[in-house]
């Protein structure tokens, strides 16, 4: 029989901190921003209208006008120390394993694809909303029995000499959003955050207990199996991958890599996060919908049963590797039978290790149950976004309310029946647009994981199999014939890419994609919504990076020396892309456009 659980089980409750009890989280959420309240969230079942809190969702429930219940706070001073306006780590040398070391900041652009800057917009603006966009995480369990490391013996990219330390890493980006007094342009508070999904990387309970935990607040232990050490590919002797406790000679090591003694024993140690001191959304990714973020197989009891048993296999002949990349990439194999065959096939050569159920998967709706589990609440709103009608309707979309005049949607672009490339189902595509018509005299904000270039997989969802996928030309589509909407805010591609999208009769919006926090820069973004008050409206992009130090002390083996680790091994991961800071034009940036 199958052992998939929930992880919204009690096994989530393990060395988890007393967090904020409900009333005061919404008047601390409502003091720091907008009262982001639990029922400012419409789940999929909902028609989208908000309600006044305590009014109930009956019929007789009194309305609220779109817009028209909260004011804005007084702004700070622009406030840029922290962000990448300031500085950015910068390599030194020009060869080999190369250090960071502080380097000058980007420089803020101007775009006027949309709509032409008019001068002496400084003094008119007024801000609408600010908010923080964190995307990819992927907070890995990496000693995780379902992992494909050894796709590394043909594509270097497989594995990644920093997967070890994304929890250290994610809990620096927390105290990098905590530090920031405001918005770098108006100086308005930060609303919220929002993850725009791959939040995990295995589709592991373990995994998920540490994203939310990293959000909210709490201790957190990356390790799974054997309690006492490591037990992965870092200590396997392989010469595939950068062995940093042993003194043999790996392929990294010959590239420059250091040996740090003790990193393994540092890199599962029990760290602490304050949890983000504003309240926070999230969204799905791939990655949290489905076992490595491309295999339709939950119910499957082989896959299930090798998560959570006690081999593991680390090593395979790159013709073999090759093999299973190619049927990962050619999407040749959406529910696993493919990657099944070839784990029976290599069962020999597995390596023992210590049986864990922490690393079962977890279903969508196990994902539900574990955002409103009170435990994560954090500073709210509760379920962060998510709602029972979610649960009931087998969902993972919904609106909210930024702020007076500008509303968020969170779309799930996961595609239920497999592969790692997205699009929506037509029921979720119709709920978008009746979504945006009753909202049409509030600015809306799109989120989504995908973006919409790929959007491009449509096959059909197994639980709704007459049910047609919609790709990414056609929400583009839908998107411009709404005068209303700014944004549509992604990741997914891990780079920084601003596309502006319009239509013939002058509709039009600004899509931004950020690059990960997985994969050098290591970037999360800021954006800010003004009003021009001259017929044009601006979206303010600041990218940042974490609160680590950009210089690296191979002896500092803290918490924060870890997340510095981090940032360093990622730029020097082999194969690492060079591109994924994107050009100029995609990072820090002002946006204008026309208001509808």
């Amino acid at each position: 029989m199958s052992r998939i659980r929930s992880v919204a089980s009690s096994a989530l409750g393990v060395h988890r901190r007393t967090l904020l009890a409900a009333t005061g989280a919404v008047a601390l959420s409502a003091g720091v921003g907008y009262a982001l309240r639990p029922t400012d969230s419409q789940a999929a079942t909902a028609t989208g209208t908000v309600r006044p809190p305590g009014s109930g969702t009956g019929s007789a429930a009194a309305e609220v006008p779109v817009g028209a219940s909260r004011k804005l706070p007084a702004a700070l001073a622009p406030y840029t120390r922290g962000t990448t306006l300031t500085s950015v780590a910068t390599p030194r040398g020009t060869s080999g394993y190369r250090r960071l070391g502080h380097g000058p900041g980007w420089r803020r652009v101007v775009r006027e694809n949309l709509a032409a800057a008019k001068s002496g917009r400084e003094k008119r603006r007024t801000a609408l909303a600010a908010f923080v966009q964190l995307t990819d995480l992927h907070l890995i369990d990496a000693q995780h029995p379902l992992r494909l490391e050894y796709l590394r013996a043909t594509d270097v990219h497989a594995w990644r000499p920093q997967e070890a330390l994304t929890v250290p890493g994610a809990v620096a980006l927390v105290e990098r959003i905590n530090a920031l007094r405001g918005a770098p342009v108006t100086g308005a508070p930060l609303h919220f955050a929002m993850t725009t999904g791959d939040n995990t990387d295995n589709n592991c309970g373990s995994e998920l207990e540490w994203f939310l935990t990293v959000m909210s607040g709490g201790r957190v232990t990356p390790n799974t199996g054997d309690p006492r050490h490591y037990e992965g590919v870092q200590n396997s002797g392989l010469k595939l991958y950068w062995q940093a406790d042993d003194s043999v000679r790996d392929a990294d090591k010959q590239l420059g890599f250091p040996h740090i003694e003790g990193f393994l024993a540092a890199a599962i140690r029990e760290l602490r996060s304050p949890g983000l001191n504003i309240p926070w959304y999230s969204t799905v990714g791939n990655h949290d919908a489905m076992p490595l973020g491309a295999y339709a197989s939950h119910s499957d009891s082989y896959l299930t049963d090798l998560a959570v048993g006690g081999k593991k296999l680390m090593n395979v002949s790159a013709a073999d590797a090759k093999k299973l990349q190619d049927s990962l990439k050619r999407d040749k194999d959406p529910r696993g039978t493919v990657f099944k065959d070839f784990l029976k096939a290599h069962a020999r050569s597995m390596r023992s290790v210590t049986p864990d159920e922490s690393r079962a998967p977890f279903t969508p709706g196990d994902y539900l149950r574990a955002h409103l589990d009170p435990a994560f609440r954090g500073l709210g709103p509760v379920g962060h976004g998510y709602s029972t009608a979610n649960l009931d309707a087998g969902t993972q979309y919904y609106s909210f309310r930024i702020a007076d005049d500008v509303i968020g949607i969170s779309l799930d672009t996961t595609d239920p029946g497999g592969h790692y490339e997205g699009s929506i189902g037509a029921a979720q595509f119709k709920w978008l647009d009746r979504t945006l018509r009753e909202h049409r005299d509030s600015y809306a904000i799109i989120f989504s994981h995908h973006t919409s270039e790929t959007m491009d997989n449509l096959r059909r969802d197994p639980a709704r199999p007459n049910e047609r996928r919609v790709g990414g030309a056609e929400v583009v589509e839908l998107l411009t014939s709404h005068r209303n909407v700014l944004a549509w805010v992604n990741g997914h591609i891990h780079k920084n890419v601003i596309t502006p999208h319009s239509a013939p009769d002058g509709r039009s919006f600004w899509e931004i994609s950020t690059a990960s926090h997985v994969d050098f820069p290591q970037l999360a973004r800021i954006i800010e919504v003004v009003d021009n008050k001259d017929g044009t409206l601006s979206l303010f992009t600041t990218l940042i990076e974490s609160s680590a130090p950009h210089r690296t002390d191979f002896t500092d083996l803290s918490q924060t020396g870890l997340a510095a680790l981090y940032r360093e091994l990622s730029f020097n991961a082999p194969g690492a892309r060079t591109t994924l800071a994107g050009e100029r034009r995609d990072r820090n940036t002002e946006l204008v456009l026309k208001k509808g």
